[in-house]
């Protein structure tokens, strides 16, 4: 079974609804025991840094993610659901996060005033190794980014792919170990976002 983190965010169901239409079961769940024991583990997320770790600490779950990343149970977060497994983020005056990942989470300054913020659409993804959760999809391509705040790893080992907006080049995609992470929408980006899901799907950690 693959569960969805539950943390009152905006786009649970539809990342459910991704799994489904690869015929993989997928359970929208906040219990702590239910999360553990699942196959492979999303943490998705829209909305605010500082919401979302109240909710998750209110639910208690903080620990719970750091359990499965520590059990090496295979683990994919999306947007917010990226941003706040690193260690701090800009957004709400600073809010400190869960710390997965050294590094911070930083708001778009664009030069250029016709790049707007947040960033809205697609954009390509430029990866820097191969991984088996991007097997069968060209290096380059499209993703569906909703953001306003980017990610910035302190250790670039942790750097899976990288893309270029408002004058930066930030991380698109991390990964550690068990862990990989998007700051686009898998869920929203068509077919190739169904193929990088499904690949989780079958991706063991390693």
């Amino acid at each position: 079974m693959i569960a969805v983190i539950d943390y009152k965010a905006g786009n649970l169901t539809s990342v459910r609804l991704a799994f489904e239409t690869l015929g993989l079961n997928a359970e929208i769940t906040s219990s702590s025991r239910k999360i553990l024991s699942a196959d492979h583990v999303v943490f998705p997320g829209v909305g605010a840094a500082r919401s979302a770790m109240r909710t998750l600490e209110q639910l208690e779950l903080v620990d719970t993610i750091k359990q499965v990343f520590h059990n090496g149970i295979p683990f994919m977060g999306i947007c917010v659901g990226l941003q706040i497994l690193l260690d701090r983020s800009e957004e709400d005056d600073g809010v400190d996060t869960i710390g997965l990942i050294p590094g911070m989470v930083k708001l778009f300054s664009p030069p250029d005033p016709f790049d707007k913020v947040p960033q809205i659409g697609w954009n390509s993804v430029a990866l820097r190794r191969s991984h088996p959760v991007f097997n069968g999809i060209s290096d380059n391509s499209n993703f569906y980014f909703v953001h306003s705040y980017y990610p910035m790893p302190s250790d670039n080992s942790d750097i899976l792919g990288q893309t270029e907006y408002a004058g930066v080049t930030f991380s698109s995609v991390i990964a550690r170990n068990n862990l990989v992470a998007t700051q686009f929408h898998p869920e929203k980006s068509g077919r190739i976002g169904l193929q990088l899901l499904d690949n989780f799907s079958k991706w063991n950690g390693n």
